[in-house]
């Protein structure tokens, strides 16, 4: 009986290599229609659209400079690492019980107590404050910018009516993030303000845009991981995934290479704070007040110009102000890369652009020239720009986990001018540190800073800025 199923077997599969494969296509039968719950969608926080746009104007504020009880020191002492990091062992190995199947022990917020989406402490408070000022200028910015210029202008950078849809959608996302934050801090969270912006065509506002979501997106990877709240972070994470992917946009509509960095700083909230502030014209009475220190103002001299063909040969070539906003003024047609017909020159809208002739590069001098503190920014003029430095000596590139200080060089400290050499460093082999949208300040000290402690380093600034790396 074996021996004939065997012979059974072997005739049945001799008869199917025989027979021609035939796709077997399955035709639904049966529609599956999903009907709306019960549950209602959340109104999202009341806003409208800002009227109202340009410097403040209006008679000088009752109450200046940041919100402040008792200040304890002039800075934080520095201090031991905690002594449970250093023992844990890192081997790989389960070192407790575990909590439940599948679950290693450890970890924050993982105990089954019931999270609570508040603030739980000034500091969270004032963060996310910071983060709500942030999403109130995107919400009316994007919506300025698709207002003022015309079709014929944005075609002409290469933006379309899809782009401009996409502008519009991330727009809409703002009144998001704006809720969830206003939700998070209470009645008393900051509200709509109005708005100065330093633009004046489609490339400056393009330019504004790419550096305005990049320093907000850092601020909030600068203090993400230090909040009391951990589910009010878990929140916030999700919205600043979304502002990163929009400053990624922005330098597409740019023509600049989306992502140049593998890493994306975080900075202190005061830098965060100190580069918006600017912006803001006036903000309603009673308007919550910040904490942060407002720091002068540092103006790259030769910023480099991503409208440029050549964008490192250039002087004076900007808006002014913290952002050092790229300016197209006086510039000739021929030498706008918008207009360029080398492939290998142009700089219109795409998903990405390699440019022949970098933006900067190892080597360069950078000329800079910084305000004194003293200045009234912000909204209504209300706060006021300080410094504890007397005299910088360094410039400090925060870039892709590193903060690096180059010497400062030729300083006049009577028209407040020096220069210094971009560093020629790299966070890992092929990764330049110095790449992207990043920042610059000036310092009177090279204190050694890293990534989750780089607020220490703010009583050693001198003055703030942008600087367009890449």
């Amino acid at each position: 009986m074996a021996a004939k199923a065997a012979l059974q077997v072997a005739g049945l599969l001799a008869l199917v290599s025989n027979v021609r494969a035939v796709p077997v296509v399955s035709e639904p039968t049966t529609t599956v229609y999903s009907e709306p719950t019960n549950l209602p969608s959340p109104y999202a926080i009341s806003h409208h659209n800002v009227t109202s746009h340009g410097p403040y104007t209006g008679p000088p504020a009752t109450t200046t400079g940041a919100l402040s009880t008792s200040v304890i020191a002039p800075s934080v002492a520095a201090g031991p690492p905690p002594p449970q990091i250093v023992a844990y062992p890192a081997d790989g190995k389960l070192h407790g019980d575990q909590p439940m199947p599948f679950t290693p022990s450890g970890g924050i917020g993982t105990n089954g107590s019931e999270p609570v989406y508040k603030v739980a402490s000034d500091f969270d408070y004032q963060s996310l404050a910071l983060a709500l000022y942030h999403e109130w200028i995107e919400l009316d910015l994007f919506h300025w910018g698709l207002a003022t210029f015309s079709d014929e202008e944005w075609e002409a950078y290469g933006i379309n009516a899809e782009d401009r849809f996409l502008l519009q959608h991330m727009a809409d996302q703002e009144i998001g993030h704006a809720s969830v934050l206003a939700n998070m801090l209470g009645p008393s969270a900051p509200k709509q303000c109005t708005y100065n912006y330093p633009v004046s065509n489609v490339a400056e506002f393009i330019d504004f845009n790419q550096k305005l979501t990049r320093w907000a997106e850092a601020g909030v990877y600068g203090f993400l991981s230090h909040l009391n709240s951990g589910p009010a972070a878990s929140m916030l994470l999700q919205s600043i995934t979304i502002e990163a992917r929009q400053q990624l946009i922005f330098r597409q509509f740019g023509g600049q290479f989306p992502m140049p960095e593998w890493h994306t700083p975080g900075i202190p909230q005061s830098w965060a704070w100190t580069l918006l502030a600017p912006y803001i014209s006036s903000c309603p009475y009673n308007q919550t007040r910040l904490v942060w220190q407002n720091f002068p103002a540092l103006h790259i001299l030769n910023q480099p110009n991503a409208a440029r063909i050549n964008g490192s040969a250039v002087w004076n070539e900007t808006t002014g102000g913290y952002a050092n906003t790229l300016s197209t003024k006086g510039i000739p047609r021929n030498e706008l890369c918008a207009n360029a017909t080398d492939e290998t020159l142009d700089c219109r809208a795409a998903i990405s652009q390699n440019r022949s002739m970098p933006l900067s590069y190892p080597g360069r001098q950078v000329f800079l020239q910084w305000d004194e503190p003293g200045k009234l920014v912000g909204p209504n003029n209300s706060y006021v720009t300080t410094t504890n430095v007397k005299e910088p000596k360094f410039a400090a590139w925060l870039s892709q986990l590193n903060v690096t200080y180059t010497a400062l060089q030729d300083i006049n400290l009577d028209n407040r001018t020096a220069y210094t050499i971009q560093p020629n460093v790299s966070t890992w082999k092929n990764d330049p540190a110095v790449n992207g949208t990043m920042f610059i300040a000036l310092t009177d000290t090279d204190l050694f800073v890293t990534p989750y402690n780089v607020t220490m380093i703010n009583p050693h600034v001198a003055a703030l800025a942008m600087y367009q790396a890449g």
